[in-house]
């Protein structure tokens, strides 16, 4: 016992190899990145903190703020992050409307021809169908946008406010970013809706128009750098 305690004390623990550890988290970064990631992290906060109080002016009553910076409000808003109470009180839909897109293309070859119209609501219904997890952009983004343009013109396809042009910019964006999968130049895009209303149940005496009726709207010209 007393030989283990001599060499003990002979042969003194050697100090540690390599550096200390680093702290967790920020705290072990070098000061350039310290400093970048709280300027990332300050940025981070301001912009949620200002879409938060924008959605808030959105949906508040209005009050003397809202009025007096709708224009801001309404920019950052719409179209992305419109709001809406159906949440709170639903309406079951009694139609179907699946929104259709053609357009007018210059092959690789250089012919000018005009594609057949392509369902994009049934694209998106089939990437939705028997996926758990299903992005808000397939249930959401062609609805949505085409709730706006109606919402924003008349029966004959002409802006009823200031937001008929945004609207209609919008969804010409989701239907070229659609198209233009196929890779051929897209000169002009025309999309259409199809509606038809839901069968009434077989035990029900009512009787439903099942036909399909279609809008058009007219040809878009499709800017080059779309």
């Amino acid at each position: 016992m007393v030989s283990n305690e001599h060499e003990a004390a002979e042969n003194p623990a050697a100090p540690p190899c390599g550096p200390p550890p680093r702290a967790p988290g920020i705290a072990g970064l070098s000061t350039p990145y310290r400093a970048l990631a709280a300027l990332a992290l300050g940025a981070v906060a301001v912009t949620a903190c200002w879409h938060l109080a924008m959605v808030f002016l959105h949906v508040a009553p209005s009050n003397t703020v809202s009025k007096r910076h709708t224009g801001a409000v309404d920019s950052w808003i719409y179209p992305e992050f419109e709001q809406n109470w159906k949440l709170f009180a639903p309406n079951p839909l009694q139609q179907n409307i699946a929104v259709e897109a053609r357009a007018e293309i210059r092959t690789a070859a250089g012919r000018l021809t005009t594609t057949a119209w392509r369902d994009l609501s049934a694209e998106d219904g089939a990437e939705i169908r028997h996926n758990p997890l299903p992005s808000h952009t397939q249930q959401n983004e062609l609805r949505r946008a085409w709730d706006f343009f109606t919402g924003s013109h008349d029966d004959d396809n002409k802006p009823s406010g200031d937001r008929g042009a945004l609207s209609e910019a919008y969804l010409q964006r989701i239907a070229v970013g659609r198209l233009a999968a196929d890779g051929d130049r897209i000169l002009r895009i025309q999309l259409r809706s199809a509606t038809t209303s839901v069968a009434a149940p077989p035990w029900s005496s009512e009787k439903t128009d099942t036909q399909t009726y279609y809008r058009e709207l007219p040809w878009w010209t499709v800017p080059t750098t779309a």
